[in-house]
């Protein structure tokens, strides 16, 4: 009896573990044909230490142990691991199993595949074995932007460590647009994309909706997606999906470091977004009144440009944008002459500040870029 109790349990073990192998490789071939057609279709290539096996992931996260979540929402959970090679991991795994996820997934693998910037998170490898791919990132350990600017406490994140989140964002995009052999448009800029290690360095995440523009072409029609309070007007009305809905989300980027609001969820006393309520406080002359007041201790006059360039970047017609390159220069010497400014080499005064944001503000008065330097200048206005 003992005997014949063995040899069923043994039998039944091994037909699950049977089952278990064919159901993986049906995932393993699924997944590798469509990742195979992506990549032919973008001429790219994938190496083949870049396809990890599901139990070296269950090993590396202890069978994806609650105790190794480190972060996700709706659609996925990440958790952290340790290959065999030793490399800390970032292992994000799809809650939801539908074609969407399935072909995000396998969108992000092509992309961040190809990708070579040290401001972009880096892809180690995938997992093809499940339903979903899984995809398999170097860790960062340090949260995301969202994360560090909206702690319950009355200081955040340093000024001059914005300033330098801004910059090495906008060089980020800048590769995405500009360098690469076919241009990219991420898609879904956002503070909470934006992870950012032990030395605060920006390392841009979340490629799954982002998209390769062929390089005869100024745009592409597509589905829209992306993030209320993030999302660019024109594309949002017309699906026409430029490298400027980038540009318009860097701007909304922008005002949140300056004013530490949260896009998604702000409205102002009259029922306005942030984006509104802050142009409409640069144009009367009263952007102290939204401004974190961090900022407005730490900064100096280097606020008025930033302000400036915000606001340029999210203008509702796309073409009046700058695009991320120029947009990069200016906050490259916006940067430059900060840093220049609180040097022990010269004193700068605030009076003598001269802004570098040379690009044309298009529609705004000389006495609106007046009232940004009085603003500089730490001049109080009354705030409705």
């Amino acid at each position: 009896m003992f005997f014949l109790l063995v040899l069923s349990t043994t039998f039944m073990i091994h037909r699950i573990m049977t089952r278990k192998k064919r159901t993986r490789q049906k995932f393993f071939k699924q997944n590798r044909d469509q990742l195979l057609q992506q990549l032919v279709c973008q001429r790219a290539d994938i190496s083949e230490r870049m396809i990890l096996t599901l139990e070296e992931l269950e090993k590396a996260t202890n069978n994806f142990d609650k105790a190794r979540e480190v972060g996700g929402g709706g659609h996925g959970t990440v958790y952290k691991g340790i290959l065999s090679s030793l490399h800390v991991v970032a292992i994000k795994k799809s809650k939801i199993v539908i074609q969407r996820e399935i072909d995000e997934f396998i969108n992000e693998v092509v992309i961040l595949s190809q990708i070579r910037h040290r401001n972009v998170v880096k892809l180690h490898g995938c997992c093809l074995e499940t339903e979903v791919p899984l995809l398999v990132y170097e860790f960062i350990s340090n949260g995301t932007l969202y994360n560090h600017l909206h702690v319950e406490a009355l200081v955040s994140l340093p000024w001059k460590d914005r300033l330098r989140i801004a910059v090495e964002t906008a060089r980020a995009l800048a590769y995405l647009h500009s360098l690469v052999s076919m241009p990219i448009i991420h898609r879904d800029i956002k503070s909470p994309n934006i992870l950012l290690d032990d030395n605060l360095t920006v390392k841009l995440s979340d490629f799954g909706a982002s998209r390769y523009i062929p390089v005869d072409q100024t745009g592409l029609d597509t589905t829209v997606q992306g993030t209320f309070g993030y999302l660019d007007h024109m594309y949002h009305s017309t699906g026409h999906l430029t490298e400027k809905s980038d540009v318009y989300n860097f701007g909304v980027i922008l005002i949140e470091l300056l004013t530490r609001k949260k896009s998604v969820s702000y409205r102002s006393p009259e029922g306005h977004g942030l984006v509104n309520h802050f142009g409409t406080l640069l144009l009367e002359g009263n952007l102290v009144c939204i401004l974190d007041p961090q900022v407005v201790k730490e900064a100096g006059g280097e606020v008025i440009d930033i302000a400036l360039l915000a606001t340029m970047c999210v203008k509702l017609i796309s073409k009046e944008r700058p695009t991320m390159r120029m947009v990069e220069m200016t906050l490259e010497g916006i940067h430059a002459a900060k840093e220049y400014a609180s040097s022990d080499i010269t004193e700068v005064s605030e009076e003598n500040y001269v802004g570098v944001n040379d690009m044309s503000i298009g529609g705004m008065s000389e006495d609106t870029v007046q009232a940004g330097i009085d603003t500089r200048a730490g001049r109080k206005n009354m705030c409705s």
